[in-house]
């Protein structure tokens, strides 16, 4: 990790709420930026925002979502995540996290992620494929 990741960073980043961001149960007219949806962006926006802080061979997997999904965001409405690291403690890197589109604050929690070894995090994968082969 470089010396860049500190608390108090922070990014934001629009997103267009496209059909795939939605859900459909409710049928056409109930198109809104689904919670998963939403989730998978803010950690996606954490994870680009590491990747400018971490060395060569480090990414980062996410271990810890909290979120309250306030408001609903219509379909073809931007959201805006926005990040704050509030806390690096090791390898653990905590993210306050807050959402807003054109009219209403729609998000707020924290987001923890784990920042790992590539190499070594594959080794760890192999070894575990190879015992749950075993196990079959």
């Amino acid at each position: 990790m470089k010396a860049s990741l500190a608390a108090g960073i922070t990014t934001t980043k629009r997103i267009t709420i496209d059909r795939d961001r939605t859900i459909g149960f409710m049928g056409e007219e109930g198109r809104v930026y689904a919670t998963p949806a939403l989730v998978r962006d803010i950690e996606q926006t954490c994870r680009d925002f590491l990747l400018q802080h971490l060395d060569a061979g480090e990414d980062s997997v996410g271990t810890r979502v909290e979120l309250d999904h306030l408001a609903p965001t219509l379909m073809d409405m931007w959201a805006e995540i926005t990040v704050t690291v509030a806390e690096v403690k090791g390898r653990l890197v905590t993210f306050d996290v807050s959402a807003k589109d054109t009219l209403d604050q729609i998000g707020k929690g924290r987001h923890i992620r784990f920042v790992s070894d590539v190499a070594k995090t594959k080794e760890r994968l192999k070894a575990k494929a190879a015992k749950a082969k075993g196990q079959g």
